[in-house]
Formats: C-alpha cells, sequence, structure tokens
C-alpha cells in the first residue's frame, strides 16, 4: 500500500506515568460504515522497530485500522531494538531483557484503557487484538477483563503465560473470547513445556485453536530476522484474519 493510501501517525498521550506515543495507522480514504475494524497490537522484547511497522502496514492493506502502544513509554520514548544494532552490540539484548522484565499487567493495562480512549472506538463493535511474546500475555489480560469489546485475539509465540503474578492458566479455564495461539516446537526462550499448564487448560475449548509448528522458533513472525519461520508466519497470518473476518467484520 502506498502512503497516499494509508493514514499514519504518531499519536501523543498521558498516562498516570508519563507520556506515551502511540503508533496508528489505517486505510486511506473514507471509512466504512461503522469504520474500518480496529486490531490493538501489543509488541514483544524488542519494542516497536521496523517490523512493528510493517507488520501494521500489512495490517492496514487488510482493511484494519490498528494501533501499538508503546508500553516502554516508562524507559524512553518509542524505544526499539533493530537485529543488526544487537549484533552490534550484544549487550543491549540484557538491556531489552531488563525492559521486558520490568512491565507489569496493570501498567499494560492502563496503557491499554489510554489507548482506548484515545481511539473514539464505534460503540457497540467488537476489536480485536494481536500480541507477540509478553504481548501474547498481554491479549490474554485483555480479552479476559474485557470481554464486551474484544471480539478476538491472537498469540504468537506466547511468553509467560503461566507465570507469577496471577498466573493465566489459572483462570484460562472461564476464556470466552475466541483466540488463536501459535508457538513453535525450536522455542527455547519461552518453550510449550513452559505454557503446556495453559494449553491444557484451553484445549477443551472450541473457541481456542493452538497450532504448533515443527522447528519453529520463538520471534517466528519477522522477515529478514534469523528466527523468522516461513509456514509459522504465513500459517499464524491466515488463522488470524480468518478469525477477524469471522468475529470483527
Amino acid at each position: 500500500m502506498s502512503d497516499s493510501e494509508m493514514h499514519a501517525e504518531t499519536i501523543e498521550l498521558d498516562t498516570d506515568d508519563g507520556p506515551m506515543a502511540m503508533l496508528h495507522k489505517h486505510p486511506g480514504g473514507s471509512p466504512p460504515a461503522g469504520g474500518w475494524p480496529t486490531i490493538i497490537i501489543f509488541h514483544d522484547g524488542p519494542g516497536i522497530r521496523n517490523a512493528t511497522h510493517e507488520f501494521m502496514e500489512k495490517l492496514v492493506d487488510a482493511g484494519f485500522r490498528v494501533a501499538t502502544p508503546d508500553l516502554y513509554h516508562r524507559r524512553g520514548r518509542l524505544i526499539g531494538f533493530e537485529p543488526w544494532q544487537v549484533e552490534e552490540k550484544p549487550e543491549l539484548r540484557e538491556q531489552m531483557w531488563g525492559h521486558l522484565q520490568s512491565l507489569t499487567d496493570e501498567e499494560i493495562q492502563h496503557d491499554l484503557d489510554v489507548a482506548l480512549a484515545a481511539l473514539d472506538l464505534p460503540a457497540a463493535k467488537k476489536i480485536g487484538t494481536i500480541g507477540f511474546c509478553l504481548g501474547a500475555r498481554a491479549v490474554y489480560r485483555s480479552i479476559t477483563r474485557m470481554p464486551e469489546l474484544f471480539g478476538a485475539g491472537a498469540m504468537w509465540h506466547p511468553s509467560f503465560l503461566t507465570d507469577a503474578p496471577n498466573p493465566p492458566n489459572e483462570t484460562a479455564g472461564a476464556l470466552s473470547v475466541p483466540l488463536y495461539i501459535g508457538i513453535g516446537t525450536a522455542d527455547t526462550v519461552q518453550s510449550i513445556e513452559m505454557h503446556q499448564p495453559f494449553f491444557d487448560v484451553v484445549d477443551p475449548l472450541d473457541h481456542v485453536e493452538l497450532a504448533i509448528f515443527e522447528g519453529a522458533d520463538h520471534g517466528y513472525s519477522w522477515p529478514g530476522y534469523a528466527s523468522y519461520h516461513q509456514l509459522a508466519a504465513e500459517t499464524s497470518w491466515t488463522k488470524t484474519m480468518a478469525l477477524f473476518e469471522t468475529h470483527l467484520t
């Protein structure tokens, strides 16, 4: 999609913990009746970087309005770690991990509330959400906290689904919102075994789909990254789009 066919902006918002940027992109031209279906993205450990923008633009090309709050705003503005930067300076990996571990469910949900208020969502219209790594846990928190707002969610290579405080696996049996989960057998950062208690709880739920990809690693989503796995990324995209088309449009 060319720039003339897409509207892109960075919206500056105020949170209880200071200013927060939010990326906001949607198709150009007049919106359809009721507006474009809206997707909230929760970014992963590397933060907001080129891959984030590219994924948002792919969603815009599919007809969605997309918003990505900057979850690292308490540590700086629009912090992002590109693969080449981490390769050149390995010490950045420790810094990135520190940012990731510093986030709490409560902070992320507060940021979500601020972002939602700024979007001026149409009444009674469901929205969707996608999260990567820690962002997948944020997806779970969001759809269980606001099932009346979220029509569907997607977790790609999730993290911390069984970690305290308030491990998601302890409440996942009551999940009512349709959910897609994709994970790879080669994920040693957040392995299938680590998440098995969560997967066991949601296994009986017909509205939850778990896809396991042989040989896919953590971070399989991003083209150009060493961890990119084409089958896992393309299948997760197809299944996520089908979920959104069914429950959001």
